[in-house]
């Protein structure tokens, strides 16, 4: 057992298989596409701002604290495969959101603001511009600031100052974004 729990894969995947399971299991007659990517949507989207959160709540506040001699624990290994996860569930969560739109018949008409779909064409623009910034600001910004790419310490500072103020834009758009998402499922069409 400690070898299984030891591969987060692992885990990730089996969990996944077992929700599929209980899909089948449960729901096997009304089981549909759409049910599907609206679940892994959710999935990736937990993952996405839970790393968002934990990054703004958690990681970028607590850095000031902590001693030089521990930050490289932080900045070499801790960050670099927490973005990983982040910059893959921003992407996955994008993707699945917009076959789920496809799969019921409103994602021009959300992209497009056309009446009845203004709510959820806000929440998906704002998960597009989310998603941008984490893959062509956040992360080619924080490759410099934590060294994965060669930067003097001048364009690595500017670099870090660069990605927060990314990502706490993130996190103020997760705001208005996650009620635009939510809300939607409920208002009557």
């Amino acid at each position: 057992m400690d070898k299984l729990f030891a591969n987060l894969n692992a885990v990730i995947g089996i969990g996944l298989v077992l929700a599929l399971a209980l899909m089948g299991v449960f729901h096997a007659d009304t089981i549909t596409a759409a049910v599907v990517f609206r679940w892994l949507h959710v999935f990736f989207g937990i993952m996405w701002i839970g790393l968002l959160y934990y990054f703004n709540f958690v990681q970028i506040p607590t850095m000031p604290t902590v001693p030089a001699e521990l930050k490289p624990g932080v900045s070499k290994y801790i960050a670099p495969n927490a973005l990983f996860y982040f910059r893959w569930a921003a992407a996955l969560t994008v993707l699945m959101g917009l076959i789920l739109a496809y799969l019921n018949g409103y994602a021009k008409e959300a992209l497009t603001f056309q009446s009845g779909f203004q709510l959820i064409g806000t929440g998906m623009w704002l998960g597009l511009v989310m998603a941008f910034n984490v893959w062509f600001i956040i992360w080619p910004n924080q490759k410099k600031a934590l060294g994965i790419v060669e930067a003097d310490d001048t364009t690595k500072a500017a670099a870090a100052k660069t990605a927060m103020i990314a990502s706490r834009l993130n996190t103020l758009l997760s705001i208005p974004m996650l009620y635009a998402m939510a809300s939607f499922q409920t208002l009557p069409r």
